[in-house]
């Protein structure tokens, strides 16, 4: 089996790299011998032990003990944690120590081979015990998998070039930090989609959730916080850079997947930024805001531009929807998120008091804050949601509305070349996703600024 694992950890006491690496080495081998044991037993454990140690040690049988102690059956699927667990929890570096200082070495002479086994499936996600069956589900070689998903990180330390995976450009904000879009190459973004539509497709969403969820959208969001004394509205800072890989790997682990399949998975899923990229990011925004933003890209993140990164994020953020609801339930207000924006609605509460309760909670679950949006209104205000006005009905802003119509009704006496004054390359397109929008918020208005663009005469 090939060590997906971000690494072995080294042992309780200071010893140097070489010693370092042969006790991760013996600890390794003894706990594949003993996962490849006949029965998960003390005896049959140390049989398997001696077999792989090539000597049956006295100590064999305290070791075997501690393991069949701390795990009730055997963690096949499992099997870098429980080499951890052997290292470090057992007496076998004591042992092998005192052997030392005796003049004999213990060493692994004969390693077993391991099959891969899923663990609990809470979800009917498909079942990869082992990474060639990953490859296989994927629909790509086992040896282009390694490179695609890059788990050591290598394309990180080098130039950019056509190995790279990933192409990067930043967009910049008017008063904010910058945005990175980290786009994968056609290959990778076909295997994401695999991932996305044969695995996470099956995984559910906290109910709060309206972002990239099938059947919910901004609008359905909006809809939440029609009519509400009060809206508080809240933005989480850098949101897919700080959802790293250690947190996706714990959601790919929690679908069932042994280590080496849901590390693999991890690493195809999020991304370090190059340090060549990192160097051209431009101006804007807080000094805070652009350092987070700057310590998110440079370690694993989820990469805003994979396909699979808007499903991971509503997953990663699980129990964080679950803790503002619960918060909301308590002060008799509603909760709902899209991507990164909170909105909590209902009677007036202690503003300053409700915002630091909610930013301890993202605080405590590895997010942020980005004070200067932070947006509260009452019924007497006009109070947005996603660009959504909500105050009577959900609606698109009025001012949205009468500078489309005005664009529109130039197009059509002047002609589209005229209208387009912001030079869109595709200015059709644009103006249909525009009335679309509205005729999903407001079907009324709609129909007329469809009208509208039905009359304009565009060039053969």
């Amino acid at each position: 089996m090939q060590d997906w694992s971000s690494g072995a950890a080294a042992t309780p006491r200071t010893r140097s790299p070489v010693s370092r690496h042969q006790d991760e080495a013996l600890a390794r081998g003894l706990a594949w011998a003993f996962l490849a044991a006949e029965a998960w037993t003390v005896p049959a454990l140390v049989d398997a032990g001696a077999t792989a140690l090539g000597r049956r040690y006295r100590w064999l049988p305290r070791v075997a003990a501690a393991v069949v102690a701390a795990h009730r059956s055997p963690p096949t699927d499992g099997p870098y944690a429980f080499t951890r667990f052997v290292l470090q929890q057992t007496s076998l570096v004591e042992h092998a120590d005192r052997a030392s200082r005796r003049g004999s070495v213990v060493r692994v002479v004969r390693v077993p081979t391991l099959p891969g086994a899923m663990g609990v499936r809470r979800w009917p996600v498909p079942e990869l015990p082992d990474l060639p069956a990953l490859a296989d589900a994927l629909e790509l070689p086992l040896d282009q998998l390694v490179w695609v998903a890059d788990t050591h990180g290598l394309q990180r330390r080098t130039p950019d070039g056509p190995f790279h995976v990933y192409r990067h450009r930043w967009v910049e904000r008017p008063g904010a930090a910058p945005r990175l879009l980290e786009v994968p190459t056609p290959l990778l973004r076909a295997v994401l989609r695999r991932v996305l539509d044969r695995i996470l497709v099956w995984v559910p969403v906290h109910p709060a959730v309206h972002g990239f969820v099938r059947g919910r959208s901004a609008v359905t969001h909006a809809a939440n916080h029609v009519g509400a004394e009060s809206v508080v509205c809240l933005d989480l800072r850098a949101f897919f850079a700080s959802i790293t890989v250690n947190r996706v790997n714990g959601l790919f682990r929690g679908l069932g997947y042994p280590e080496p399949v849901a590390w693999a998975l991890a690493c195809l899923c999020t991304h370090p930024t190059p340090r060549v990229a990192l160097a051209g990011m431009p101006g804007g925004g807080s000094a805070s805001s652009r350092a987070w933003l700057r310590a998110g890209l440079r370690s694993r993140h989820l990469p805003q531009g994979a396909p699979t990164s808007p499903a991971l994020a509503n997953l990663a953020g699980f129990t964080l929807d679950r803790r503002l609801a619960g918060l909301a339930a308590a002060t008799g207000l509603t909760y709902s998120r899209y991507a990164d924006d909170l909105t909590f609605s209902g009677p007036r509460v202690d503003q300053g008091r409700f915002v630091s309760l909610v930013g301890a909670v993202v605080r405590d679950e590895g997010f942020a804050l980005n004070p200067p949006k932070t947006r509260i209104r009452s019924a007497q205000q006009r109070q947005e949601v996603t660009g959504l006005v909500v105050n009577d009905r959900v609606n698109v802003p009025r001012a949205y509305h009468d500078q489309l119509r005005a664009v529109l009704h130039d197009a059509t006496r002047n002609g589209p070349a005229a209208a387009n004054r912001q030079a869109h390359p595709d200015f059709r397109s644009h103006l249909e996703g525009r009335v679309g929008w509205v005729e999903s918020v407001n079907p009324v208005r709609g129909r007329r600024l469809r009208a509208q663009l039905e009359a304009v005469v565009w060039p053969a």
